[in-house]
C-alpha cells in the first residue's frame, strides 16, 4: 500500500517538547548571583556612615532641628555685597512664622538706613474706627516709607523678598524704615486690618517680612506674647532676652536677619496668633524695614 509523506512532528507544550523550568531556573540563578555581587559591592547599601562619630554627629543634627528649626545652608552674593550663609529657620507653624538668617547684607543694610535718615518722622498706627493713620503711645518708633522699585538696590530686595515668599513684587507695599532708641517700642497689633478702607487697595495684609537692619545689644525683640515659648528657658540665647522678650515667642534682632510670618491661615481666615509687638530697646539703638504684602495686586502712585 502506498504511503504519504511523512509528516514533521510538532512541539506541543506539556506534552512532547521537553520542559523550558530548567531554563527559567537558570537565568533566575544567574541574576541571583548578580544581585549578591553588586549588593557586595555596596551599590545598593543604606546611606549609613560606618563612622560612629559620624553618625553621632548625624543624631545631634537631628536634634537641635527639632521642632523649631530647620536648617539649610548656601553661601549667595548677588553683586550687591556678599550676605554670607543662609539658612531658613522654622520658627512656628501657629502662627506660620520663619527667619530667613542672613537675607540682606550688610551694605544692603546699611544703604537702607542713610537713604531713610533724612526722612524719618514720628511713626503712626492705624485707626481700626476710620482706617487713617493717627498719633499714638502704642508705637514711638520714627520711620518713613520708600517707594516700590525706588532703585537698583530696592528693586533687588524686593525680587528677592518675591521669589522667598512666592508673593508677586506688585502684592507688596513700599518697603518702611523704622528707627527705635533707648525706651521705644511697638505694642502688640495685628498687621491685618478691621476696617475696609484699607482694604480696597489691594486687599487684606497677608504677610509681613520684618528685616533687621541693625544689631541691638539689648531688647528691641519682636514678640508674639499669645505664642508661649516652649521650654523657653532652654534657649540658646534665653539669657540674651529682655524681660519683654521671654514672656512669649519671640525673635532677637540681628543684622541681616529677615522674620516673615503670616496674617492669614492658609483657609485666607485671618490667624489671631500673628498678634506681634516690638519689645523696648533698653540699650542700643534698633533699625528695621518692614515689607507688607497683600492678598491681591497693591496700586502704587
Amino acid at each position: 500500500m502506498a504511503k504519504g509523506p511523512k509528516r514533521s512532528a510538532r512541539a506541543y507544550p506539556g506534552k512532547n517538547s521537553p520542559s523550558q523550568w530548567p531554563l527559567v531556573f537558570t537565568v533566575l540563578l544567574a541574576l541571583s548571583i548578580v544581585l549578591i555581587v553588586l549588593l557586595s559591592l555596596g551599590i545598593f547599601s543604606l546611606p549609613i556612615s560606618s563612622d560612629p562619630s559620624e553618625e553621632r554627629e548625624l543624631m545631634e543634627r537631628e536634634v537641635v532641628k527639632t521642632p523649631h528649626e530647620t536648617r539649610k545652608k548656601v553661601t549667595r552674593s548677588d553683586g550687591l555685597g556678599a550676605r554670607g550663609d543662609q539658612w531658613t529657620e522654622v520658627l512656628s507653624w501657629e502662627p506660620r512664622a520663619f527667619i530667613y538668617h542672613n537675607f540682606l547684607s550688610k551694605e544692603e543694610c546699611e544703604y537702607l538706613i542713610q537713604l531713610a535718615k533724612p526722612h524719618m518722622e514720628k511713626s503712626m498706627v492705624v485707626d481700626s474706627d476710620t482706617g487713617k493713620s493717627k498719633d499714638s503711645r502704642v508705637r514711638t518708633s520714627s520711620g518713613t516709607f520708600l517707594k516700590r522699585g525706588q532703585d537698583k538696590m530696592i528693586r533687588a530686595i524686593e525680587q528677592r523678598i518675591a521669589d522667598y515668599t512666592f508673593i508677586p513684587v506688585e502684592h507688596g507695599e513700599g518697603l518702611q524704615i523704622l528707627h527705635y532708641e533707648i525706651g521705644q517700642k511697638y505694642e502688640p497689633h495685628f498687621d491685618y486690618f478691621l476696617d475696609e478702607y484699607n482694604t480696597q487697595n489691594g486687599g487684606q495684609r497677608m504677610a509681613t517680612l520684618l528685616m533687621y537692619l541693625s544689631d541691638v545689644e539689648e531688647g528691641g525683640e519682636t514678640i508674639f506674647p499669645s505664642v508661649p515659648a516652649a521650654n523657653a528657658s532652654l534657649r540658646a540665647d534665653y539669657g540674651q532676652l529682655s524681660e519683654c522678650g521671654k514672656t512669649g515667642l519671640a525673635v532677637r534682632p540681628s543684622m541681616g536677619d529677615a522674620l516673615l510670618f503670616w496674617s492669614m491661615k492658609p483657609d485666607a481666615s485671618l490667624d489671631p496668633l500673628s498678634l506681634h509687638g516690638g519689645c523696648p530697646v533698653v540699650k542700643g539703638n534698633k533699625w528695621s524695614s518692614t515689607k507688607w504684602m497683600r492678598a491681591h495686586e497693591f496700586k502704587t502712585d
